[in-house]
Formats: structure tokens, sequence, C-alpha cells
């Protein structure tokens, strides 16, 4: 990946107060959603949107996305490089 499509991916999440926090809070570590917006002040459905949107770019994965409750999210490596430049 280019300087140019960091930069892109850069700003689509700074963009998005939801879309940063939710990335920050799961840099290093495996989340539930509601264990996201506890840390982070906001509702459940704002953080599973930011997560969604997340997910269409690469920058999170649901390590189980089997399951139906209780789903985990962890960043990509591009994702951990972002926060990085947050």
């Amino acid at each position: 990946m280019n300087e140019t499509e960091i930069y892109e991916l850069l700003g689509y999440v700074k963009v998005s107060f939801y879309r940063t926090e939710t990335l920050k809070s799961i840099t290093n570590d495996l989340k539930m959603p509601s264990q996201i917006a506890k840390e982070i002040n906001v509702n459940t459905s704002q953080v599973s949107s930011a997560l969604s949107d997340l997910k269409k770019k690469n920058l999170v994965i649901c390590v189980n996305e089997e399951v139906r409750k209780g789903r985990l999210y962890k960043c990509t490596d591009l994702g951990k490089e972002l926060v990085k430049r947050l």
C-alpha cells in the first residue's frame, strides 16, 4: 500500500470520532462491541457501525464471525499502522 492510500484511509478514520476511538480501543486487544462502547462512552450501535466500516476497509477483523453474540474484534496490521499515525 502506498502513502497516498494510507493517507486516504487515515482521513476516512479521522473524519469519524467513532471509527477513530473504536480503532484505538482494539489496537492491542480483542474486544466485543459492548466493551468498546463502554470504554469510549458511546452506544453499542455506534461501535457496531464503526466496526462494520473499519472491517470493509480491512482495518479490523472479527475472529469468531460464526457466533451471534460475543463477537470479538481485533486490529489488522494495517489498522495498527494507522493507529500509529492518529
